[in-house]
């Protein structure tokens, strides 16, 4: 019979990096100031067995607090899958956005964890590179055109919006330092989730949901340009972006969706009234912040996730039609790309990001994605331009030293 594990959460102290914590193969969730690093597993569950999991494993916590305890970690697919993999790490290095830092183990009783390794030095850069589109930009672009004439010709119950994606395989010379990336990232998108579940990483700026015991926020962004490159041309394209009745429109959607789903599961919920422009390094995103507070018996993180995945910022409006519409003529399978990545507590809560401006990295290998919400009104070579933006910011990462 296996020993029934044991969570052990104390307090630390000292300057606490969570991308030198996580190393190449562990596991990082990061928006500074807070965040989570994991290394070594504990135990491996899938969505629809974790919060149970977690539920059985024995607790001494001296922090208490959302986020202590027993942890799991998960990068969810963009179609949805129950047996999606979860993962607990043995060591699990947590930090509040107030500074408050914390180690928790996991181990089974009257074990005892090995040696907390570190990596070796960091392996040298790629000096080659071959990069690929899996189809032609030509081939995007009537593919968009396409669906603005199917969305232009579709009754008002038809599709208004569909997000369409771009599949970029990079090879190199040189194995990809996981964890050089994952620090590129975070330098360059220093306001977005840092993240690394399984050789899948990133770095998003979309907030799908966050639950702290009865409190709930959310932040759809939909609607992107690009950045000039100095402060007076960010302004003006801020400015364009939001008088822009396409992505005005598109960004609406997203946020009527959000709205709709989560206000069933509350006794407050509400929306900025005007979006706010986000910049991140190469581009710029229309985003609404929507907060409120849960009634109870309060539903889960993993309850929330799933009501709202996928949403219209990755998937498109109305729902069913959208996917459908991906489904059929997209021609490739998304992977964990569109997804959902976050963790969850053994108390229901936990924070899960919108899986984009992300990668599948695997020895020389990384596997690249992008795309832009399609309306009736786009028009493909300016897609084209913005998922090229978004494509050559995580070649960055890949690449640079």
């Amino acid at each position: 019979m296996t020993a029934p594990l044991v969570a052990r959460t104390r307090r630390v102290t000292g300057d606490l990096d969570l991308v030198e914590q996580a190393g190449r193969d562990g596991v990082l969730f990061e928006r500074s100031p807070g965040g989570f690093a994991g290394r070594g597993v504990a135990l491996r569950t899938t969505v629809a067995s974790a919060a149970d999991e977690l539920g059985a494993i024995e607790v001494e916590d001296e922090v208490e607090r959302p986020g202590t305890g027993p942890v799991a970690f998960g990068a969810l697919p963009f179609v949805p899958d129950p047996n999606a993999p979860f993962v607990v790490p043995e060591r699990i290095w947590g930090r509040a956005d107030d500074g408050t830092q914390w180690l928790t183990t996991v181990s089974a009783a009257g074990t005892l964890l090995g040696e907390d390794g570190r990596d070796p030095e960091p392996s040298p850069p790629p000096g080659e590179l071959r990069v690929a589109p899996e189809r032609s930009a030509r081939w995007w672009c009537d593919l968009v055109a396409e669906a603005t004439e199917a969305m232009a010709a579709a009754g008002p119950e038809g599709l208004r919006k569909v997000v369409l994606a771009r599949e970029v395989v990079v090879e190199a010379d040189e194995p990809f330092d996981r964890a050089a990336v994952l620090r590129r990232l975070r330098r360059t998108f220093p306001g977005c989730f840092t993240f690394h579940v399984d050789g899948f990483l990133g770095a998003s700026p979309e907030l799908l949901v966050a639950r702290d015991h009865e409190a709930v926020r959310a932040q759809p962004m939909a609607g992107t340009a690009r950045r000039g490159g100095d402060p007076a041309a960010d302004a003006a394209l801020g400015e364009a972006l939001l008088a822009s009745s396409t992505y005005r429109h598109e960004h609406q959607i997203t946020i009527d969706m959000v709205f709709d789903t989560l206000l069933p599961w509350c006794s407050y919920l509400d929306y900025e009234p005007e979006p706010s422009v986000v910049g991140v390094a190469n581009v710029q995103h229309l985003a609404t912040l929507v907060e409120g507070r849960l009634s109870q018996p309060a539903p889960s993180i993993l309850e929330l996730v799933a009501a709202l995945h996928p949403t219209p910022a990755v998937n498109g409006w109305p729902r069913d039609l959208a996917a459908s519409w991906i489904a059929e003529h997209e021609g490739f399978d998304r992977g964990r790309y569109g997804g959902a990545v976050g963790w969850l507590d053994a108390h229901g809560n936990g924070t899960f990001a919108v899986s984009i401006r992300c990668a599948d990295v695997a020895g020389r290998t990384a596997r690249l994605v992008a795309g832009n919400g399609i309306v009736a009104t786009s028009d493909p070579g300016a897609e084209l331009e913005e998922t090229q933006q978004k494509l050559q910011a995580l070649l960055n990462a890949l690449i640079r030293v």
